[in-house]
């Protein structure tokens, strides 16, 4: 409201104690300012002009510092940003035209700005929105899902598996992982199994017939021929070497004298029945 005062009555500024009558002041809990003397006093000052921001001034205020209303605008296109959304970047206030052409990414997918703030995904110095990140398989979004680039298209660990991941010859289901290899196809470790008693070959010493594998045991039983001297399966596997006659077959270490025992590997031999003897036993008779 007004003040009314007779010229008996003292009105100064509670600064510069110069007479208020018939002067613009402000009053304050302290008494009243003339308007040079409030501004000095009480005025914050701009940070872009480093001047007094007057009472009759509007003032913007963002995080500490205060700005007169028309310096307080865009540091690289100088557009007001009194009234416009803007982003701070290095103490330095930016719209968002002017932040999302210095800061932001455009998106592989579609081209557009992935603007701040929004939901990105970022892989091998490339960038998408969320939304856009999708496999390339099924189309769907990848999101935080695990997935496999390949020459530059991405995949769902189902779609690239079912693309690409080689498959077991037994059970025809892909492979992710691990694996052996026989007669140059991919199996799963748990599919190749002896076909006589299942037990499983990967990394076991093993042999095959008509591609069927087999462990040496079963092999042995089912196909071997059997040595004449001991019955047990002559398999040759392992370096395993053997002596042939006729029908008969015998393990080296049994191909010896049914008399004398001594080896007869490499040396002169006479059947004599079902029996072999050595040249000096057989010229000794029965």
């Amino acid at each position: 409201g007004s003040i009314t005062a007779t010229m008996s009555e003292t009105f100064d500024c509670a600064k510069c104690s110069e007479s208020l009558y018939g002067r613009k002041y402000i009053q304050t809990d302290n008494g009243p300012y003339c308007v040079p003397c409030y501004d000095n006093t009480f005025a914050n000052t701009c940070a872009e002009c480093q001047q007094l921001i007057g009472h009759d001034s509007r003032e913007l205020f963002y995080e500490d510092r205060h700005f007169h209303e028309g310096c307080f605008r865009c540091c690289r296109c100088q557009r007001s940003l009194a009234d416009e959304p803007f982003t701070c970047q290095d103490s330095e206030l930016l719209c968002n035209d002017c932040y999302c052409s210095a800061f932001s990414s455009q998106c592989s997918a579609c081209g557009e700005t992935v603007m701040p703030g929004s939901r990105k995904l970022e892989y091998g110095g490339q960038t998408w929105h969320e939304h856009c990140f999708l496999c390339s398989g099924c189309e769907q979004p990848l999101g935080s899902c695990s997935f496999v680039p390949d020459k530059g298209a991405h995949y769902c660990v189902p779609c690239y598996e079912n693309k690409f991941a080689p498959r077991c010859a037994r059970c025809s289901k892909t492979l992710t992982q691990g694996g052996v290899t026989y007669r140059d196809q991919p199996w799963h470790r748990e599919c190749l199994v002896c076909t006589g008693c299942q037990t499983p070959l990967a990394g076991q010493q093993f042999t095959s017939r008509d591609d069927d594998p087999y462990c040496v045991a079963c092999f042995g039983e089912l196909f071997a021929p059997k040595c004449s001297s001991c019955k047990r399966p002559i398999t040759g596997l392992g370096g395993g070497k053997y002596v042939s006659f006729e029908d008969r077959h015998w393990h080296h270490s049994c191909f010896s004298c049914a008399r004398c025992s001594t080896s007869l590997v490499g040396q002169g031999f006479v059947p004599d029945g079902d029996q072999v003897l050595c040249q000096g036993c057989s010229q000794a008779g029965p």
